[in-house]
């Protein structure tokens, strides 16, 4: 395995102007699957493939704590949430999320989004045009906050759904879209702090064992509950997460039209194909490029020395489309998956390694319930797409199909 050093005193602006591309193009032509070089002034060391990954999600070499930047977790993550935790506070906090978003409770949950998908599609067809993307955020911003125990009125929908896309869609940016993002969160912040509190003075109720009921009463490795504002944050990071699903159903709009021979067999909801197709969207598509943390120690991985305290880097885009994981990675075909064992270190769109103890993302098994069940809906909408830009821009983080996916529905569906 060839070791590659980056000349270049700084990688930071080569990122923001790649986007995607950035670390699995430098690692393909190197022929590496380890790179150290800079961003932000500091030195970093990128990992790739499935053995990296192992690597990387062991506590004992990474860890998330300080790692995560400070902009980052002031959009996307928020500050004090279970992941800047390590060690026995983070398996405490994650014992909270894995009963939350792994348990049969996923099924009121798709239940809700299916609900949810059907009354709105029924009025979609008296538009002229619907944007996918948009219309999609609505439907499962009504499902989860219905599903958590957040009180939601319908006319609060558009702007709540707003604010949770802005979370997710400004973490990678330092313009307009980082700035945005951190106005929605001051507000959903504020909004679900005011909601922990007046449930624990019993001036609210909300569903015996909801997601608010659970993390207003959870009590941390020290004993004591979560202040009000980090309840807030918590709760935010099953609901945001949730809403984020809207990329990947935005995606399966854009896959349905570019190859429409999976059309048929989706709509029928066989489970395994419905299930195939899911995992192909977050395999082909483009969603976290990349995650990283701290060197707890001296270490090395690869032949490559990494110092304590260097950032270090899992390359996940890159992982996804690497032809010895994945033949021919650039054609999308859910059949891939059909019948196949999915290793915890190989499809890594939302990381790797097991959600119940490690930094994975407990919500997984939440985006491909929620993408199975309305993929399949879609493929069943009597729609079409006109002309517009599909254009998915790796430079954007994250990305998303510039049109949003604007589809015309059928008189009648």
């Amino acid at each position: 395995m060839a070791r590659v050093r980056n000349r270049h005193l700084d990688d930071t602006l080569r990122l923001v102007l790649q986007g995607y591309a950035w670390l699995p193009n430098r690692l393909r032509r190197a022929d590496s699957d380890v790179l150290t070089t800079r961003l932000g002034g500091q030195r970093a060391v990128a990992l790739h493939g499935p053995e990296a990954a192992r690597f990387f999600y062991d506590e004992w070499h990474i860890r998330r704590q300080d790692a995560i930047p400070g902009p980052v977790q002031s959009t996307l993550f928020g500050h004090g949430g279970v992941h800047s935790l390590d060690g026995e506070a983070h398996r405490v906090r994650k014992a909270l999320f894995t009963r939350l978003l792994m348990g049969g409770g996923i099924d009121g949950l798709v239940a809700r989004a299916e609900r949810a998908w059907d009354e709105a599609a029924r009025g979609w067809a008296d538009r002229p045009t619907v944007v996918l993307f948009d219309a999609t955020a609505e439907v499962l911003t009504r499902a989860v906050c219905d599903w958590t125990g957040v009180p939601l009125a319908e006319p609060e929908v558009p702007e709540v759904a707003t604010d949770l896309v802005a979370l997710v869609d400004g973490f990678a940016s330092a313009g307009p879209r980082h700035w945005r993002a951190r106005r929605a969160r001051a507000r959903r912040e504020a909004w679900l702090d005011d909601l922990v509190q007046r449930v624990r003075r019993g001036d609210a109720s909300v569903p015996a064992g909801s997601a608010v009921e659970a993390v207003a009463a959870h009590r941390d490795a020290d004993g004591g509950l979560l202040d009000p504002r980090t309840a807030a944050v918590e709760l935010l990071n099953i609901v945001r997460p949730t809403v984020a699903v809207t990329w990947f159903v935005t995606f399966a709009g854009h896959a349905l039209h570019r190859w429409p021979a999976h059309r048929r067999r989706l709509a029928a909801a066989d489970p395994a194909f419905a299930e195939a197709y899911a995992h192909e969207i977050r395999r082909f598509y483009p969603f976290a490029p990349f995650v990283g943390g701290r060197a707890v120690t001296e270490l090395s991985w690869g032949g490559e020395r990494i110092p304590a305290g260097a950032i270090v880097l899992l390359d996940l885009y890159g992982q996804n489309h690497d032809p010895r994981s994945w033949p021919d990675p650039y054609r999308f075909d859910p059949d891939r998956f059909v019948d196949r064992e999915i290793g915890e270190f190989e499809l890594v769109p939302q990381g790797g390694g097991d959600p119940r103890t490690g930094h994975r993302c407990p919500g997984e098994m939440i985006t491909v319930a929620l993408l199975r069940a309305l993929a399949v809906r879609l493929a069943r909408l009597d729609h079409r797409l006109p002309e517009q830009d599909l254009d998915i821009p790796l430079h954007r983080m994250p990305t998303r199909p510039a049109s949003g996916v604007i589809i015309e529905v059928a008189p009648g569906t």
